[in-house]
């Protein structure tokens, strides 16, 4: 199984999926480390990405997760995922793949991204994320509002993840 952490920034994406991969010992990708250099570019500049900046991007994870799959290794993978046809790239058969929506509101989500120290993501990126996001039916949806260990915990119940 690869999970996917899928949420708008500032929703824990990156701690969550640490952590449950570490408690798993599962392997553990971060989608901004799928960019291209010029998608960061960009982003840092407070541009948001267009559908074409982002196929390449989803092109990359979707074969990062088929790799594992092939292996039938465990992987935990972070992505914002905000729209049905992002999804649907990632999901490629559907086999092996689960989606968790970390959700939070727009308030949270704003603090969290503002104390944030060296990220290219800025606060005012928000409005625009929560915009587009297009909220799954086929995914589970977990509060981000509890501490990390206890959204971990909760996903590995929900998931039956011992």
């Amino acid at each position: 199984m690869v999970i996917v952490l899928m949420g708008v920034a500032g929703s824990g994406k990156t701690t969550v999926g640490q952590l449950l991969a570490t408690q798993l010992g599962w392997s553990f990708r971060d989608a901004d480390d799928f960019h291209p250099p010029e998608n960061v570019a960009k982003m840092s500049s407070g541009v948001p990405l267009t559908d074409r900046d982002r196929a390449p991007w989803l092109a990359a994870i979707r074969a990062h997760l088929a790799e594992k799959l092939a292996r039938g290794e465990g992987a935990i993978v972070t992505c914002s995922a905000l729209k049905e046809r992002y999804r649907a790239v990632l999901l490629g058969d559907g086999s092996g793949v689960q989606f968790v929506h970390l959700t939070g509101t727009p308030e949270l989500l704003a603090a969290r991204i503002g104390a944030r120290q060296g990220h290219f993501m800025k606060p005012e990126m928000l409005p625009s994320q929560l915009a587009a996001l297009e909220p799954p039916t086929d995914a589970l949806a977990v509060d981000i509002a509890p501490p990390p260990d206890e959204i971990v915990a909760h996903i590995r119940r929900l998931l039956a993840l011992s």
